[in-house]
């Protein structure tokens, strides 16, 4: 198997307590090839976040194995495994600390040891891609909540990852920030994985859907398909908007 045909993503049997006792995960399988983009839909306490722990090793798998580009996350690949996988969670304020919007999308690969005019090509390039480049000298604090979003976006795809995930990209963005920020993610040549419960964005930018329910993969196909079955909709408690109908929008197709 070549390196372009690796899957970017291979879950194999990931099954995860908390140390509570808790059963997050039974046995979960899921592979995303190379510049998919995929849902990861669900109701709450679905696992959705659990499994998105796992990615990068924040969690370790009580059974099965993760890929990262077929390198397992284990110990002795975490520093890679952590490279190759990007995670922008749901707050940029989590993810944005240092006094200049530079200076944030730096901190990524100046920690991995990258000087000077590299290090200076690759902040300008990632916040090019976010369209953010005419801001890098402002406060992070100073900008609105769309922008800083797309700030923390920046500073993931500083690292050059090989699959981005970000947990509820489009949640309390407004209308404007939520185009600009799905422009963004539909030019970027990556594979992401997508977790939200914004129904019309997974339509809007995933050609592919899975619905995580009760720690297991309930469904798994086209996001246009999966939202117009009413029933796998209802059983997993996944709500359309008022008057949505997924079946009248022009999906992409990649």
């Amino acid at each position: 198997m070549t390196e372009t045909d690796t899957p970017a993503l291979e879950i194999e049997g990931l099954a995860y307590a908390y140390p509570d006792g808790r059963q997050a995960l039974f046995g979960v399988d899921l592979t995303l090839r190379r510049g998919e983009r995929v849902a990861l839909l669900g109701p709450n306490g679905a696992g959705k976040t659990t499994l998105v722990l796992h990615l990068n090793g924040i969690l370790r798998a009580g059974a099965g194995a993760v890929r990262i580009g077929g390198l397992p996350v284990t110990e002795e690949h975490l520093a890679e495994v952590r490279r190759r996988v990007g995670i922008v969670f749901q707050d940029p304020d989590d993810q944005l600390f240092m006094p200049t919007v530079r200076e944030d999308v730096a901190f990524g690969p100046a920690t991995a040891g990258m000087r000077g005019v590299e290090l200076e090509a690759r902040v300008t390039r990632a916040l090019e891609q976010v369209g953010l480049a005419d801001l890098a000298d402002r406060p992070p604090h100073h900008l609105s909540f769309g922008q800083r979003r797309r700030v923390a976006v920046a500073t993931v795809l500083a690292m050059e990852p090989e699959v981005l995930v970000l947990d509820e990209p489009s949640s309390n963005l407004d209308p404007a920030s939520r185009r600009e920020l799905a422009d963004v993610l539909r030019s970027l040549d990556i594979t992401v994985l997508m977790v939200t419960h914004d129904l019309p964005y997974a339509l809007e930018l995933c050609p592919r859907s899975v619905v995580l329910s009760a720690g297991v993969i309930a469904a798994d196909g086209g996001t246009q398909e999966l939202m117009c079955d009413p029933e796998l909709m209802r059983s997993h408690r996944l709500e359309l908007p008022f008057g949505f109908d997924p079946g009248s929008v022009t999906v992409p197709v990649h």
